[in-house]
């Protein structure tokens, strides 16, 4: 079982960057693929990022491609999500997840723990 906790949220202007940490407590990080996924209020929770088990395949959603970078540290039992060129349309509350499966996806009901969230909000 993890607890994840997420942090690095906050007020940024457009064009600026952020940069999320997700820490992971309890054993087995490393057995998980892990995701960022975000929500608007009054809208449902969407896919971000995720990244394999040692950091070897990631994906994004078509919106955050190119802009943002997802990356974990075994070691240190963290997944970050770096975010650049930020956008006014990517503030949202901000969770992480993690999913233990042998065949990653992008489906959020597949992740098994997550984290209060954070939120991140873009000024234009």
């Amino acid at each position: 079982q993890l607890q994840l906790v997420e942090s690095g949220g906050g007020l940024v202007q457009a064009g600026g960057s952020l940069r999320l940490s997700c820490a992971a407590s309890g054993s087995g990080f490393s057995n998980y693929v892990m995701g960022w996924f975000r929500q608007v209020p009054g809208k449902e929770r969407e896919f971000v990022s995720y990244i394999t088990w040692m950091g070897g395949s990631s994906e994004y959603a078509d919106s955050v491609k190119g802009r943002f970078t997802i990356s974990r540290d075994n070691d240190k039992n963290t997944v970050w999500l770096r975010m650049n060129s930020l956008k006014p349309e990517d503030t949202a509350v901000y969770y992480c997840a993690a999913d233990e499966t042998l065949r990653p996806t992008t489906d959020q009901l597949e992740f098994d723990y997550w984290g209060r969230g954070t939120q991140v909000t873009v000024s234009s």
